[in-house]
């Protein structure tokens, strides 16, 4: 235990670094010196020379790591992390909480590479760590200038090429560090700096959800209908089933008693060409003073900005039409063999919109932290820390739609995967003189955070006995959250082209690698309309004086949340032996008091009347831990962990107001969502096995077999509710209905209502081999393999909000399997790595319950080739080339469940993930 107590505290000076870690093979040693001498569960990731990680950003550098898996990638980047398939991670920076905005966890994304020393992924946690984050924790260690034994100065310069965006996006950083003897003692000062700017481009073509439509044929047509009509009467088929509709040729439904055979199709069909710029500047400030050999003090400050510009140029367009099908509807369409889904379909007099998104998105995020570590005479030592952090992320979205009825359009729902699809004239496309101009989305968000935290931690050395160690330590912690928001919609009815030139924009080149579709079209010129936004919003006030003008706009907030958490916690660290062997144990318990007060929100739609509601609850747990270490064998090490862990509730789960959608799919009833202030913790049991045998010193072979019980898993639980007509935001909307006498709306609200286990193994292995003939010396292996198997049961509700049905279902974003395998190379100059990263397919969420397919939506196989070559020039300057996706791979995903739904029948969206390839240089001192 004074091993990990030492790996946590300030390096003294004296005992700077003695192994200066650089290279790949470095890093790799340090992170298995890391795993082995911590009681908990660990992976790391240590950085090959200062500033130097192995990849742009923390998450990035984690998508290695045994038992993480990433997903979501676009813009470049990682947009989602998991450590044994969940989600709920606890981040920390230098073992501090931080997060983003009024959420539980920080953007890792946002933290640039360059600013990290260290990352460390814990598994299990003991009584001493935080208790939230139920999938793990991620500490993210920065420099400090007495990790040094001098003066340092590093600067990086990169600069990476992103595909399909086909631009060059530069990277700097730059820390200087520096410590001094003086009459007050030692004093250190470093200053760590970085930027990066990202040109990206995100494409995706996506088929809509399943409708089931009448048969071509006359002669099988129900009464009342025309054939290859839409049914959209749910008293003769149920939407939202687990299974969907039957696929099978020749299946039936009932009309009035009578079976009629039914076809499947999609609803819609779409593409999305997000064209934008994202901005990260970040700097870490850390001073430090060692007055005496027995006490030492730290202040740093951290900064993180996120700036996001986002242009979404969206093609949409119905194809569930049933009107002008000539005299041959049978004609028009092809199914695939052995089915009644529909393959390829022309629709005549087709309906569509184009809509022009942008989004503008801000994130200033500050920590402030002073800590003091102090030797207490022989046996005490004690660790003060005081923190404090704001964040902020403001948000502005306008979108504004353009439509017209196309003669014609030909689908063909899966053509070697991807869907494609033309026009009679896709030139018309790009005309504005044939596009309306439509509706007028205006909304806004503000999103605040921070925290105040005081903790008092100490281990006393005991001596008594087997019991070698003490810890306690107290921490509490106020967290303050609020968000505002506001939303505006409106109707114009202009032809584009008469508003002139300057409020168009054309797109080109659309998804070259994405099968046969629409290369190019014509949008409202979202970057102007944002720039001259105070005139646009005059010109749809001019036809709808309800429509606010900026002077009018006003941020509502929604709600405003206060969390005080209070911590105590006692472990004891024993040591003794077993069969000769050392046995160690380390047995904790841990009590968090959570009290809650809530304040919420609701403006009255039709007088702007502000009403606010409060709510306060309180929770307490003892949080139980033990962890036995055993040295089975000289460089064999097992490990049992124990203990219990928490997920608090999101925020904003918490709000009840309710946020409406408009029914923009034509079932007959809109969407919404709406939070529980009845929200209790989600509770957590873990249990792991782990063996390790350190067979050299720098090679392991390592597995863990693990266990996690969750009970009290929020999960969404739908209601259908009738809104009055001065409550409906979409009384004045013509798309989804008439909304005079009120609207029904499907609810989700999030409930306590799930329990859930998911179990798995962990395999991983780091070897050099030392046998190798001399041109092969320096390579090595490193490689993990993960299996997860997880089920959870949700509950299913009527439109009455009444549970009719438990649902047994995997955990979301849970791949079955996954695996990395790098090889490494470390000779003279030249350091290497190529490594393949797969996940196996994976349930990413669930559909609407308004569709007639299956209900889940699963990712297919995802996978991964990257490499870098590092050449070392001299001893101050390096040069490195990376890249990342070298085989351009998709990502695609698929309506599925149970047995029914599958790739070919039921594919949904594609995704032009794209490459990267970057250049770096490095300069030390």
């Amino acid at each position: 235990m004074w091993a990990q107590a030492a790996a946590e505290t300030t390096t003294e000076p004296g005992e700077a670094q003695t192994v200066v870690v650089t290279g790949v093979k470095a890093s790799l040693i340090k992170s298995l010196a890391v795993k082995r001498i911590n009681d908990q569960v660990v992976e790391s990731v240590v950085a090959e020379d200062i500033g130097k990680l192995p990849d742009n950003n923390v998450v990035e550098a984690l998508q290695r790591v045994t038992g993480i898996q990433v997903t979501n990638r676009a813009g470049g980047e990682v947009g989602a992390l998991s450590i044994r398939g969940l989600p709920d991670v606890q981040t920390t920076w230098n073992g501090r909480n931080i997060f983003t905005a009024s959420g539980t966890q920080v953007a890792l994304q946002d933290i640039p590479s360059t600013l990290v020393r260290q990352i460390d992924v814990y598994k299990t946690r003991d009584a001493s760590q935080l208790e939230t984050g139920i999938a793990g924790q991620i500490d993210v260690k920065s420099l400090r200038p007495f990790d040094f034994k001098g003066p340092q100065v590093s600067l990086t310069a990169r600069g990476t090429y992103l595909d399909p965006a086909e631009k060059w996006n530069p990277q700097v950083s730059a820390m200087f560090s520096n410590r001094w003897e003086t009459g007050i003692g030692e004093v250190g000062a470093l200053l760590n700096l970085a930027g990066t700017k990202t040109k990206y481009r995100n494409e995706s073509v996506t088929p809509g959800a399943m409708v089931p439509f009448t048969s071509p044929n006359a002669a099988e047509v129900p009464p009342g209908y025309t054939p290859l009509q839409r049914i959209t009467d749910n008293n003769i088929w149920p939407a939202g089933t687990r299974t969907g509709l039957p696929m099978a040729a020749g299946s039936t439904l009932n009309f009035n008693g009578q079976a009629y055979p039914y076809y499947l199709a999609r609803d819609a069909i779409f593409q999305s060409d997000v064209q934008g710029e994202r901005e990260r500047p970040a700097a870490n400030i850390a001073l430090q003073w060692k007055p005496n050999s027995d006490a030492v003090y730290t202040f740093e400050t951290m900064y993180n900005g996120y700036r996001d510009k986002a242009f979404n140029q969206l093609l949409f367009s119905f194809v569930d039409w049933w009107g002008d099908l000539g005299s041959n509807p049978a004609g028009t369409i092809t199914t695939f063999p052995g089915t009644n889904v529909i393959k390829t379909r022309t629709v005549n007099n087709v309906y569509g919109f184009n809509s022009g998104d942008y989004t503008t998105s801000k994130t200033d995020t500050f920590v402030y932290a002073l800590n003091g570590k102090w030797d207490i005479g022989d046996r005490l030592k004690l660790d003060g820390d005081l923190s404090y952090q704001t964040s902020e992320f403001d948000t502005q979205f306008t979108a504004t739609r353009i439509d017209r009825v196309a003669p014609s359009i030909n689908v063909d729902f899966n053509a070697g995967g991807d869907t494609a699809f033309s026009f009679n004239n896709n030139a018309d496309l790009t005309d504005p003189s044939k596009w309306n101009v439509a509706e007028f989305y205006d909304n806004a968000n503000r999103n605040k955070g921070s925290a105040a935290t005081a903790s008092l931690s100490g281990v006393f050395d005991a001596g008594w006995g087997a019991l070698q160690t003490l810890q306690f330590g107290m921490r509490h912690d106020v967290r303050k959250a609020s968000e505002a928001n506001r939303t505006q919609s409106a109707f114009l009815g202009r032809n584009l082209a008469s508003l002139g030139p300057e409020y168009s924009i054309t797109n080109a080149n659309f998804g070259k690698d994405i099968s046969d579709v629409p290369r190019a079209w014509v949008e409202p010129n979202a970057y102007y309309i944002r720039d001259h936004i105070d005139d646009w919003r005059k010109l749809y006030n001019s036809v709808n004086s309800n429509f606010l003008t900026t002077d009018q706009l006003r941020l509502q907030k929604t709600f405003e949340i206060e969390e005080k958490t209070s911590n105590l916690y006692l472990m004891g660290n024993f040591q003794s032996e077993l069969f000769g062997n050392r046995l160690r144990a380390n047995v904790g318990v841990r009590y968090t008091k959570v009290d809650t007060d809530m304040v919420f929100y609701k403006v009255d739609a039709t007088t702007k009347a502000v009403t606010a509601s409060g709510a306060d609850k309180s929770t307490k747990k003892f949080l139980p831990s033990l962890t036995l270490t055993y040295d089975a064998a000289k460089d064999v090490v097992t490990r049992f962990n124990f203990g219990k862990t928490l997920r608090r509730p999101n925020f904003g789960d918490l709000n009840p107001v309710l946020q409406l959608a408009d029914d923009v799919s034509r079932v007959g009833y809109g969407s919404g969502t709406g939070g529980n202030p009845d929200l209790k913790p989600t509770l957590s049991t873990n249990f792991d096995l782990t063996g390790e045998w350190y067979f050299q010193k720098d090679s392991a072979l390592y597995g863990t077999v693990f266990k996690r019980k969750i009970d009290g898993l929020v999960v969404p639980l739908r209601r259908r509710i009738h809104v009055d007509p001065a409550d409906d935001p979409f009384r004045d909307s013509t798309s989804g209905g008439d909304h005079t006498n009120g609207y029904d709306y499907v609810i989700n609200s999030p409930v306590n209502a799930s329990d859930g286990t998911i179990k798995g193994i962990e395999l991983g292995l780091i070897y050099f081999p030392k046998w190798l003939p001399r041109p092969l010396e320096g390579l090595g292996f490193q490689g993990s393999f993960t299996r997860l198997s997880s089920s959870q049961n949700v509950p299913e509700a009527n439109n009455a909000g009444e549970i009719i049905a438990q649902l047994e279902t995997p955990f979301f974003g849970v791949s079955d399997r996954s695996y990395n395998a790098t090889l490494a190379y470390e000779k003279g100059p030249v350091s290497a790595r190529l490594s393949y990263v797969w996940r196996s397919a994976f349930l990413a969420a669930n559909e609407a319950a308004l569709f007639a397919n299956p209900i889940g939506i699963w990712r297919q196989p995802e996978k991964s080739v990257d490499m870098q070559i590092s050449y070392k020039v001299n001893d101050r300057m390096s040069v490195d080339v990376g890249a990342i996706n070298l085989t351009n791979e998709m990502q695609r995903q698929y309506y599925h469940f149970g047995n029914a739904g599958n790739e070919q029948l039921t594919n949904f969206g594609t995704v032009q993930v794209g490459r990267s390839v970057s250049v770096a240089m490095r300069w030390k001192m």
